[in-house]
């Protein structure tokens, strides 16, 4: 039989008046491939991958974090066939080598700008970029290179409109590109690539346009005009310029590096390494890290001795977690995070920090970590002082070399509607429904006394795959999991009148999403 394979369509076929029977069934399609799939936790897209039930989905992306900064590898359990860095892809000659140039820019002391929701005032920020001496400074080292077509990324509207004006007035062509453009020096996206890349124009200064889904491959300058705020679009944007072009040997990367928090996170980012402090610390991480073959990494001496000052003043890990919770609050708009928000937007490296910090951990006890932040509701505030705290907690933090626990989690949380009591069908039906979802079928095909699932009917999936789960929910749940008589599991009847608040099933749903996601992030980071 031949197989159906849907894979161009517009997004308007998102939309839920097209997903349904009377258009196509959930299992119509064996195969789905999705391209540019770091949208995909936009709702449109979400839609398409929770209707459709296909026997094999492919997302194919160049940026697997969002622009805002969230993991798209939350939605498929970390399951990465194929990945490649940008180390590997310069080395590989899937891109040019870059020759980056750290400047050395002391026309903005960064430390007098407040920050607010973990990111700079705009308008403060906005008023310490565009001074005239930093014009200079920018264009002095734009004419030292040889640059025929360079672009520049810019943190406001007014910034690139004022950079497009600064270098015009020095006599080279520029414009400043933007959403609904309408300054002097605004043009159309499509327009400025264009006049780009025929010459009439030199620089094309950007905010947040050419970060993602535009090639134009014989760029051969990037200029660094913010700050970097986020480790993505840092990288988002190098790669705007290491597209192959005939005749283009490398880009030309100046970077204009003030004292703000991740300016010491910069070399880390080029060399493809984690951030680690005490190299920063030494003052030599140009001689510590390693490079894309061909690339050549210059800082001023006065950076080197930035990095190391901002390396000691490093706030201390609680702060730091608080910080990036501040953070992800502005960039989702949220008022209070969940714990699966908070997970899938957080920097890998103030994650790395809470998994290696229990005491100071907040997915360990989120619930008293939103409560100290003072920001429980009123039901939230009937669970925190009491048992009802004490269940979230064992949740939180019961063991799992495997992800057995969680169909059975899912059982008792019933769509909302808490289970007091589970039957070998409640167990058995969640089951099938968690393993059924992607590729965690896996973790069953792995072990040797399940791998051969497939063939199994009800009665074997109870007293095979679910013994060992139930028995040590029982064991080790503090008391919340008991055995009852015509039932295969039950919890404890003092979580009764708890179990019908609201808050307490969002919480336990919450907590099943967020160790699912962390479980499959852990087993892709260690086969990496």
């Amino acid at each position: 039989m031949r197989s159906k394979c849907c894979f161009c369509f517009s997004l308007q076929f998102g939309k839920e008046n097209y997903l349904n029977e009377k258009f196509f069934s959930p299992t119509y399609f064996d195969y789905v491939i999705i391209d540019e799939f770091h949208h995909a936790v936009a709702n449109l897209y979400m839609n398409i991958i929770e209707y459709f039930k296909p026997r094999f989905l492919l997302g194919l992306t160049a940026t697997p974090e969002r622009m805002d900064g969230r993991s798209i590898y939350a939605l498929c359990d970390y399951n990465v066939p194929y990945e490649i860095g940008l180390k590997d892809a310069i080395n590989k000659g899937y891109l040019v080598p870059f020759r980056y140039f750290g400047i050395y820019d002391d026309t903005v002391d960064y430390s007098t700008i407040r920050i607010v929701n973990g990111r700079y005032v705009s308008a403060e920020l906005e008023d310490k970029l565009l001074v005239e001496r930093r014009y200079d400074l920018i264009y002095a080292h734009y004419k030292k290179h040889n640059s025929i077509r360079a672009m520049g990324f810019c943190s406001t509207r007014k910034h690139a409109e004022e950079m497009a004006k600064q270098f015009n007035k020095r006599g080279t062509a520029s414009v400043a590109v933007y959403s609904n453009g309408d300054g002097e020096y605004s043009e159309d996206r499509q327009a400025a690539m264009e006049k780009l890349e025929k010459g009439v124009i030199n620089v094309v200064f950007s905010v947040d346009m050419f970060n993602e889904g535009v090639d134009i491959c014989s760029i051969d300058m990037v200029m660094f005009l913010r700050q970097t705020e986020s480790p993505v679009v840092f990288l988002q944007q190098l790669g705007r310029g290491l597209r192959k072009s005939e005749g283009k040997e490398y880009l030309t990367v100046l970077d204009f590096i003030g004292n703000y928090a991740l300016c010491g996170k910069v070399p880390f980012l080029l060399s493809g390494q984690k951030y680690d402090k005490e190299v920063a610390l030494t003052g030599l991480v140009e001689h510590k890290l390693e490079y894309p073959q061909g690339c050549f990494v210059n800082f001023d001496l006065k950076i080197i001795d930035l990095f190391r000052e901002m390396a000691t003043r490093e706030l201390g890990i609680e702060d730091r977690i608080v910080l990036e919770y501040e953070r992800v609050k502005g960039l989702t708009g949220q008022d209070k995070l969940s714990r699966m928000e908070f997970f899938t937007n957080m920097d890998g490296d103030v994650y790395t920090l809470c998994m290696n910090n229990p005491k100071v951990n907040p997915f360990s006890d989120f619930l008293g970590f939103l409560d100290k932040r003072g920001e429980l509701d009123e039901e939230e505030k009937m669970l925190v002082n009491g048992i009802g705290r004490e269940f979230l907690n064992t949740l939180e933090t019961t063991s799992m070399t495997k992800s057995y626990k969680m169909p059975i989690l899912l059982a008792f949380y019933n769509d909302g509607s808490i289970k007091m009591d589970l039957t070998e069908d409640d167990v058995y039906k969640n089951y099938k429904r968690f393993y059924d979802k992607g590729t965690r079928w896996v973790d069953l095909a792995r072990d040797k006394r399940t791998r051969d699932f497939k063939e199994w009917d009800k009665d074997r999936y109870i007293k095979g795959a679910l013994r060992n789960p139930i028995f040590y929910l029982i064991k080790s749940g503090n008391g919340f999991f008991a055995e009852k008589e015509g039932y295969l599991i039950s919890l404890n009847s003092q979580l009764e009148e708890l179990a019908k608040l609201q808050a307490f099933a969002k919480h336990m749903k919450d907590i099943i999403d967020y160790r699912t996601a962390d479980y499959f992030r852990k087993r892709y980071d260690k086969n990496s």
